[in-house]
């Protein structure tokens, strides 16, 4: 019996050092240009969004289907530390890149990111359509944020080409989720696939807060330019609100005006917008929403829009919307009109 005992002894220690030299040969990272492993597999997806829409702004064009989205994108990481992303969209009327950009996150609290991609400007706008909850960006980020800018500029996604540092700080609670979250970017202020046109930088930045797993507080600040091809635009904004993402419940609302230098070159404006979402079951959702957006920073010009949107998530790939929205525009041809959106969404 004693025999067997030392036997197993031995056996354990063989296997010991065998586990340890084997752990010792294992190949460390190091930088060179004969490198050629520790990267991911680039992982490649796509995704749809098609719609029907009918409204009653226009009784000789009250609507029809159409296509808002197809993107497809790649994207993976190199020694788990520089991340990268590719992103297309296929459809409108030229086809183009959406997004390219390198991302060194060796650290939660410091990563450095440069390339194209959203600008750090409001809390809805670095967001995926999939997950706005409604059938369409908020007035507030169309208009302030470089979607269809109030200024001229044309849709550019809600992005630029620069450079941004962010990061997370101060982990807190039992949870340990991080307390203060930044960003500070510097962009051409030309959008996407453009160069810059003047010597002027757009500087945009965000300071946030989570006292509680899932609530943000947070303020956005831009100051820059756009040239329209003849004349510098002063673009100087302001921008705050909150958060809450937790346990399938959404909220958000947020508030947006110019200020100093654009408001004197271009007039006053603001836009304010409050969501709220609600689970049903676990497949449906429902959003209400009230948007608005003042073109001169008063009644007389608004835009307000109160809708009701139903989510169907019958899966995380794939999405019906319904949703019922009705205007009150003082700057349209007919004050009171609604629409009807239904929307499909796919992925893979």
């Amino acid at each position: 019996m004693k025999k067997y005992i030392v036997s197993l002894f031995v056996l354990l220690a063989s296997v010991s050092a065998f586990a340890q030299e084997s752990d010792n040969t294992v190949e460390k990272p190091k930088f060179g240009i004969g490198q050629t492993k520790f990267f991911s597999k680039p992982k490649v997806g796509a995704y749809i969004i098609t719609a029907y829409k009918h409204s009653t702004l226009n009784p000789e064009k009250p609507g029809g289907f159409n296509c808002r989205l197809i993107r497809a994108y790649v994207d993976g990481s190199i020694f788990d530390q520089f991340n990268y992303r590719i992103q297309f969209q296929a459809n409108g009327e030229k086809p183009h890149v959406k997004d390219f950009y390198v991302e060194w996150a060796k650290f939660p609290e410091f990563t450095v990111k440069i390339g194209q991609f959203k600008r750090a400007f409001t809390f809805e706008n670095p967001m995926n359509p999939w997950d706005v909850g409604v059938g369409d960006f908020s007035f507030l980020v169309q208009k302030m944020a470089g979607m269809g800018d109030r200024l001229g500029e044309a849709n550019m996604g809600g992005r630029d080409q620069g450079l941004q540092i962010q990061g997370d700080l101060f982990p807190i609670g039992k949870d340990k989720h991080r307390l203060v979250h930044y960003q500070l970017g510097v962009f051409n202020g030309q959008g996407i696939n453009l160069a810059d046109a003047n010597k002027e930088k757009d500087i945009i930045g965000t300071i946030q807060f989570q006292p509680i797993k899932g609530l943000y507080i947070g303020a956005f600040g831009w100051k820059g330019s756009w040239n329209n091809g003849t004349t510098d635009l002063k673009r100087e904004r302001v921008s705050a609100g909150l958060k809450f993402d937790r346990n399938n419940w959404t909220v958000r609302a947020e508030y947006a005006t110019a200020i100093a230098g654009e408001r004197a070159q271009s007039g006053s404006a603001d836009a304010l917008y409050v969501t709220v979402g609600a689970p049903v079951l676990p497949w449906l959702k429902i959003y209400a929403k009230w948007d608005e957006f003042r073109a001169n920073g008063n009644a007389a010009s608004s835009h307000d829009m109160y809708s009701a949107c139903a989510n169907f998530r019958l899966h995380k790939n794939l999405n019906f919307q319904l949703e019922y929205r009705f205007h009150q525009d003082h700057l349209a041809t007919k004050f009171n009109y609604s629409d009807i959106w239904l929307m499909a969404y796919i992925r893979w």
